[in-house]
């Protein structure tokens, strides 16, 4: 007959088996992933695999072409197997595209009005501003008519072309020429804001009201004027993952990266402001 062991030798015995039992566990969740945050920026969790490679389309401003092309690669290296693949346009057309059910997995917007009018096509209904932005006056090389502010658009020697009014710069540009009291007849209204600067540009226009970023990427084909913030409007580009989206974590990993302060450097240099 094997000896009865004491009441408090059988205590110690039992709590010692469930400690080496659940050592093991232990250890298996600590391996088995990262934190809550880890998740949402779309970063592996040190110690885990990498998320599972995913391939996301992802709808864009014009405004963001450069600075998104450049995101877009440091979040691939960061994940290999992960491919993002962007559309470019106005905002207004990117909006309609997810109306009619495109396959795409996030949508960035340079307006959060756009943004509203898809929010039952977003997952959450809720969208985060990643970025900010304003206007300027971009004039041909050498600014041949010496424009110095919104006003000297009135002149009817000049050409002037905007966006169109849907179009959130087009938007942006109406307002605070009414605020001002400057009526302009445009030559064209263009689709989105890279077309406006094209114009001027090529020479087809001789002023047009581009997003800051944008003048900035075209070196010295214009000189932008820059309108005093109290004439001023500021752009808020808001971005959400899709219902549609094939890839539903992906997709909104992806948007919650764009808030780190990886990307957000990557859209400051890029000339955009901290949102």
């Amino acid at each position: 007959m094997p000896p009865t062991l004491h009441p408090n030798r059988r205590r110690t015995a039992a709590a010692a088996l469930t400690a080496a039992l659940l050592v093991p566990l232990a250890a298996c969740g600590e391996q088995s992933g990262g934190t809550k945050a880890d998740a949402a920026a779309g970063a592996p969790a040190s110690g885990s695999a990498a998320p599972r490679a995913a391939n996301l389309t992802v709808l864009a401003a014009s405004s963001l072409t450069d600075a998104f092309k450049a995101a877009g690669a440091a979040y691939e290296k960061a994940r290999p197997g992960t491919k993002v693949t962007f559309s470019f346009a106005g905002s207004q057309e990117l909006a309609a595209q997810v109306k009619q059910g495109a396959p795409a997995d996030a949508l960035v917007t340079a307006d959060t009005r756009t943004m509203d009018g898809v929010k039952a096509e977003t997952q959450t209904g809720e969208a985060k501003v990643i970025a900010k932005n304003r206007l300027v006056i971009a004039t041909g090389k050498g600014n041949p008519f010496k424009i110095a502010g919104l006003k000297d658009l009135a002149d009817t020697k000049i050409k002037v072309v905007l966006a169109a009014p849907e179009v959130p710069v087009g938007r942006y540009s109406k307002e605070i020429l009414d605020e001002q009291g400057v009526t302009v007849k445009p030559v064209s209204q263009e689709p989105n804001v890279r077309a406006v600067l094209s114009k001027v540009e090529l020479g087809e226009a001789d002023a047009g009201l581009v997003y800051r970023t944008d003048s900035a990427k075209s070196g010295d084909k214009v000189v932008a004027v820059e309108i005093p913030d109290e004439q001023n409007a500021v752009a808020s580009y808001p971005a959400a993952a899709l219902k549609q989206s094939k890839n539903p974590e992906a997709a909104a990993a992806f948007v919650a990266w764009l808030s780190t302060p990886e990307a957000q450097k990557i859209l400051q240099d890029a000339g955009f402001q901290q949102a």
